[in-house]
């Protein structure tokens, strides 16, 4: 395992059915106003949001509300809650939803008392909150993202076309606490659930698709996609079985806490690509994902072709016997297709609304990485996009 690092990661976790009971033990540590964000409203539905409001009011907090948080928050969405976090002089931040709605939190959070321009300074420019940041919670409801014990927030800029990410530094944008109800998840469509799979997986290969070295990282990786593997199939027949549910949900954590990280050099070219399609679009993230990842990794193979080998054999099972190691990697991305439409995951960009004319502004909104098996070229942009059309 090669290279030095730092592991750091401050968010307790409150695992399993019920758990939302000991939110008082975190609510005694925190100031009187509370901002409560959340998305469209399906929490006023399944009984979360009177849960958690009679809790509030139980310790008798004020809580301001900021709902409407959509799929792909808009930075037109985090001026207008900056205007009212600022004018109640919150004291902390819960986020009660999925990884967007706590993406936003995060984005209010290191912006409060900030002076400067956020999307400038902390999407375009990649700076870090040398503010105070607002302390923040979460309670998740949709997993995908493992926005609830990182510190990565992913924000739209409809203006400008963009959609940029940014795991910023600071320690404080961790979430304090994050609870975590497997039976939070069961009011969630068919559509929404598979996408937030393939989130889960392909985190887990972003990271897992880098460096030559024998890494500890990798064979955690592995093991967290066998298990993603085993559980989606299971949810996918059966969206309430428990066991399958919870598997995916702390899969989902542990696949972006930055524990896998470690030691690896990463790539993320198929997140940019994909969130590249999710600014024009508006399309649901995890299937901008599943549209560019096979063109992606099938022009990539073979620069990278001894990992995707190990890919194929210790993820899917593929037998070496009498094949080249170009066949095995194949034969992987074969059987990663196999499992992708199983779930019913989109797989043409076209059906998601993307259309050729767009192609000069994906390439526009495309972030190159340089720390993956191959530095893409603008042509070889063009290129992944056409395929995945």
């Amino acid at each position: 395992m090669l290279g030095k690092f730092t592991y750091e990661n401050p968010t307790k976790l409150y695992f399993g059915e019920g758990v939302l009971d000991s939110l008082p033990e975190e609510l005694r540590k925190v100031g009187k106003t509370i901002l409560l964000i959340y998305g469209g409203g399906s929490i006023k539905k399944n009984g979360i949001y009177d849960k958690i409001i009679g809790i509030l009011h139980d310790f008798e907090k004020e809580v301001i509300e900021i709902s409407g948080v959509m799929p792909n928050p808009t930075y037109e969405k985090v001026e207008e809650g900056l205007s009212i976090a600022r004018r109640q002089k919150v004291d902390f931040i819960l986020a009660v939803g999925g990884g967007s709605v706590i993406d936003y939190a995060k984005a209010i959070a290191i912006s409060i008392h900030y002076d400067g321009n956020p999307w400038k300074d902390y999407f375009v420019e990649l700076k870090d909150p040398t503010c105070e940041v607002v302390k923040l919670g979460a309670v998740l409801t949709m997993v995908g993202t493992g926005s609830e014990m990182n510190t990565g927030s992913v924000i739209t800029n409809t203006k400008e076309k963009l959609k940029l990410g940014h795991a910023f530094s600071n320690p404080d944008v961790f979430p304090r606490f994050a609870f975590l109800d497997p039976t939070f998840t069961y009011s969630l469509p068919h559509y929404q659930m598979v996408a937030g799979i393939f989130d889960i997986f392909s985190h887990i290969c972003e990271q897992y698709f880098s460096g030559e070295d024998d890494n500890t990282s990798d064979y955690l990786a592995e093991g967290l996609m066998r298990s993603l593997l085993v559980s989606s199939r299971i949810a996918n027949k059966n969206p309430l079985d428990y066991e399958a549910r919870s598997n995916i949900m702390w899969t989902a954590t542990w696949a972006l806490n930055t524990l896998i990280a470690k030691g690896k050099s990463e790539d993320w070219m198929v997140h940019s690509l994909g969130q590249s399609i999710g600014a024009l679009t508006n399309a649901t993230h995890g299937m901008t994902l599943a549209c560019v990842s096979l063109p992606y990794y099938r022009y990539i193979l073979n620069f990278g072709l001894k990992k995707f080998v190990r890919f194929a054999e210790n993820v899917f099972g593929v037998s070496p016997d009498g094949l080249s190691d170009l066949e095995i990697a194949k034969k992987g991305l074969q059987e990663m297709e196999t499992w992708m439409r199983e779930l019913g995951l989109v797989l043409r960009a076209r059906d998601l609304g993307m259309t050729l004319e767009m192609i000069p502004d994906l390439v526009k909104g495309t972030v190159v990485m340089t720390t993956g098996y191959k530095t893409l070229s603008e042509e070889e942009i063009i290129k992944i996009y056409r395929e995945s059309y």
